[in-house]
């Protein structure tokens, strides 16, 4: 499938975008589930994946954030602090909505990243596509085929060094908080008193205690039963380094 003549693509793109094409043609409505770390960069993925295949199929993209608890939810539960580990999604209405979706559409609530919590206004309806990206965290290790049709049909794992994720994380951290001072509605304006350096370390704080032991606990081992692998290095290109579809 050649690339767009407009929108060139990233070599990596390009292979990771046709394999996905080549699955799709041998599954009917395909749901692809894409997980890695926390700023992995699964969305920016998901979304040049989809920019590739929408020259030859109907693709939509969705992130399982919209599938956490409410905060309201979690803080009654006490996992507030555990927020992207496991116990925080919704597994059942995720299951759910790929079942819905393979007889013909539904409903994805969505997540705001500026109020980190649900918002409803963020659902999107989806009529099945092609292929669908779904994107995010609160998978679980995928069945062997033929896989059920509360399943996702294939499983990506976006890989990268922990290293580059901690690099990742602060940049995000820190370009969110500085949005924040023209938005007092941003969750990250609660952080607006301290000093870039004291944001930091704060930030770095919370990957130590949270986000890296639900990468190592609960995440990488997801790359054991992935279907395709795919590594992204310290200047974001990417290359499959598994393909375990046969």
């Amino acid at each position: 499938m050649p690339d767009s003549p407009t929108v060139p693509h990233a070599p990596g793109i390009t292979a990771l975008g046709a394999r996905l094409s080549e699955l799709s043609r041998q599954h009917e409505g395909a749901v692809v589930a894409l997980t890695g770390s926390v700023a992995s960069g699964k969305t920016t993925l998901a979304i040049k994946v989809a920019s590739f295949l929408a020259n030859a199929h109907a693709v939509e993209t969705v992130s399982t954030d919209g599938f956490l608890f409410p905060n309201d939810v979690l803080e009654a539960r006490g996992l507030t602090l555990r927020k992207g580990f496991p116990e925080t999604y919704n597994v059942a209405a995720l299951g759910d909505a790929i079942e819905a979706l393979s007889n013909g559409a539904a409903d994805f609530p969505g997540y705001s990243h500026v109020t980190y919590d649900i918002d409803p206004a963020l659902t999107q309806t989806i009529t099945q596509p092609d292929i669908l990206i779904l994107e995010g965290l609160g998978f679980q290790p995928l069945s062997a085929p033929p896989r059920s049709a509360r399943e996702p049909d294939y499983l990506v794992y976006l890989d990268a060094s922990e290293e580059n994720l901690l690099d990742w994380y602060l940049e995000r951290f820190q370009r969110l908080w500085h949005a924040a001072k023209d938005d007092p509605t941003s969750f990250y304006a609660n952080f607006l008193h301290m000093s870039e350096t004291e944001l930091v370390e704060f930030a770095t704080s919370v990957w130590d205690r949270i986000n890296l032991p639900n990468l190592r606990d609960h995440i990488a081992p997801l790359k054991e039963t992935a279907d395709i692998i795919v590594l992204k290095d310290a200047d974001h290109a990417i290359r499959i380094t598994h393909d375990r579809i046969g």
